[in-house]
């Protein structure tokens, strides 16, 4: 096997370690795995309801005293334990912003009835890999900041005389709200304490061509890798093995000066690559700063000018530092800035710029901001300052790193009500506030129920909600979870909140909106006559759905603060008679489910 020349505090030394692929690099759970079942967590902590099983690794969330969301990550197999203590103490002492650093370690104790563990952040979204497969092929811009991110970590690492080793699509997670983490760090550790024989799974993982059959990772097939990882997500297919063609040949709209500095990093010869993961970095900046990817699409440097992001880098000045865009509607844009005083980053919305030259607009925006900010509640996003310059105006909210629960249905799918029910509840207790002083939020939608770092929904998006005094009447709002009345342009109450927290509810347990997502008279037609499916749910909560989803006002709930009730005697009376089903019932739904499974797994015969 040919070795990249490296420094000894840099590069592995040691036996080769064979590579084998599994076809398994990572499994959602709902179940709390058996090594767990024994554990005894501390007063007032919670298991959650998700956990993931990684290579030799499993991450269960936990829910803790004040209600945070947060990993638990441990070791299935018991000889894996001093192992583990390694990684959680080398993530211990490592500062970087797309490293998960170690809250605390557990250590096995008899009296304590928990560990060998430890706790970090729990994060939200999906992996790259998993992104590519549900969205397809990154666009340049988004492949540029994972290069520079990534790049980042990974020259963090060097400096520090470590190497990461199983760089791919599937060891990077991306946050709904853009924020990039370097996972699989149970390999950056020294090799002396890995079990003999162990090395990343090659299943999805791009092998430098210097390992041939083993793992002997170094700071130049870290570069590989980094390269491979960015070849992979603007192509959407993983580079060859041998006889790497440039990237721009494979997509043509890459430019060729940032196809040079991925088309170096994969190299076969690991002399000519870059000399380090911080030159590659380097490079590419000088790249970025010709400003070679203004014109990406085929711009005009006109209307380069005159982009929403240009605009918001002369308007923030030195307040503020543009780092991702994170969407945008029909009035606005929303961005992942970092308020450069405080030194926290924040999410940032603009108004469009046709929009910011109506001054009735601009007014009701800034009236969005008021309303917003005067209702403070853990269930409802904090706004921080609002500011204009020349024809931008924007304001600045907490940033919800966990995206939105439109984000989480489509990743995820359907929910499950013990995941959803604390959720709708602290959603409830945040219409109780507004409408207790008056306010009507009148666009209730999953895109508007944006979910924190720990992973508790909140409202956000009060652009056309209407304090007491003012009648609030119009067809504003989003069809699918939208009530008759105001599908009609008659006036709306607390009612029409009610309505579309139902729909919300709904749309999270069985992963569609109740009435369809058709055009609006469509969707009026089956809200008028009460088209309601309520097959997916427990007769429980099925009755709380066609109360809340009620043609006429006056039938539902008669504000937010009995529907909360409501909401907790149906849920609680579900999952009570849930928790009472004998585990097995649950996992395989009846005795035909045992012996099907049993059957797959070839324990018995045909």
């Amino acid at each position: 096997m040919t070795r990249t020349p490296a420094s000894p505090a840099r590069t592995r030394e040691g036996p080769d370690r064979p590579l084998r692929a599994s076809g398994d690099i990572q499994r959602v759970s709902y179940a709390l795995p058996e090594h767990l079942a024994e554990w005894q967590l501390p007063p007032g902590w919670n298991w959650g309801s998700e956990g993931l099983w990684h290579q030799f690794r499993h991450l269960q969330e936990v829910i803790d005293a004040l209600g945070r969301s947060l990993s638990l990550v441990t070791a299935p197999a018991p000889e894996h334990a001093s192992w583990l203590e390694a990684e959680a103490r080398a993530l211990a002492h490592r500062n970087h912003p797309a490293v998960p650093t170690t809250y605390h370690y557990w250590a096995s104790y008899n009296e304590s009835r928990r560990g060998p563990g430890y706790l970090r952040r729990w994060i939200a979204g999906e992996t790259v890999g998993a992104r590519l497969s549900r969205a397809g092929a990154e666009d340049v811009p988004a492949v540029l900041r994972v290069m520079r991110e990534i790049g980042s970590t990974l020259s963090y690492l060097h400096d520090a005389g470590s190497v990461h080793g199983a760089l791919s699509v599937h060891s990077v997670w991306t946050t709904p709200m853009g924020r990039l983490w370097l996972l699989n760090w149970q390999w950056a550790v020294p090799v002396s304490v890995i079990p003999e024989g162990l090395s990343p799974d090659a299943t999805g993982m791009p092998l430098p061509p210097e390992w041939g059959d083993g793992w002997v990772p170094t700071p130049l097939s870290d570069q590989w890798q980094l390269g491979a990882l960015c070849f992979h997500a603007l192509t959407g297919e993983a580079p060859p093995g041998a006889n790497i063609p440039p990237v721009s040949l494979v997509r043509p709209d890459v430019p060729p000066s940032v196809s040079a500095v991925i088309d170096r990093a994969l190299q076969h010869d690991p002399a000519l690559r870059f000399s380090s993961v911080a030159a590659m970095v380097r490079a590419m900046d000088r790249v970025l700063g010709s400003r070679t990817v203004l014109t990406l699409s085929g711009e005009t440097t006109a209307a380069s000018r005159e982009s929403p992001e240009v605009r918001l880098r002369w308007a923030l000045a030195d307040d503020y530092e543009v780092l991702a865009p994170l969407g945008a509607g029909t009035f606005g844009s929303v961005w992942r800035v970092r308020d450069l005083s405080l030194g926290r980053e924040v999410a940032l919305k603009l108004l469009h710029q046709h929009v910011a030259r109506d001054e009735r607009a601009v007014g009701r925006f800034r009236r969005e901001a008021r309303l917003a900010a005067q209702l403070a509640h853990p269930a409802i996003v904090p706004i921080y300052d609002w500011d204009s310059r020349g024809d931008v105006a924007w304001y600045t909210m907490e940033l919800a790193e966990g995206g939105s629960v439109a984000d989480l249905v489509a990743r995820a799918g359907a929910r499950a009500l013990v995941e959803v029910a604390p959720q709708i509840d602290s959603v409830l207790s945040g219409l109780v506030a507004a409408h207790a002083v008056g306010i009507v939020h009148r666009d209730l939608k999953p895109e508007n129920i944006l979910i924190d770092r720990y992973r508790r929904w909140r409202i956000a998006d009060f652009g056309i909600a209407n304090p007491a005094g003012e009648e609030p009447t119009g067809t504003s709002g989003t069809p699918a979870f939208s009530p008759p009345e105001q599908l009609l342009g008659e006036p709306q109450e607390a009612a029409a909140d009610c309505f579309s927290l139902a729909a919300i509810a709904a749309f999270v347990l069985s992963g569609a909106p109740p009435f369809g997502e058709s055009e609006s008279k469509v969707i009026l037609a089956r809200a008028l006559a009460g088209d309601l499916d309520v097959s997916p749910y427990a007769p429980e909560i099925a009755g709380w759905l066609q109360r809340g989803l009620a043609p006429v006002a006056e039938d539902r709930f008669p504000d937010a603060a009995a529907m909360q009730e409501q909401w907790r005697v149906a849920a609680g009376d579900v999952l009570e008679r849930e928790r009472r089903v004998p585990w097995w019932k649950r996992i395989f739904g009846s005795e035909e489910g045992i012996e099907g499974w049993w059957r797959e797994e070839g324990v018995i015969g045909e």
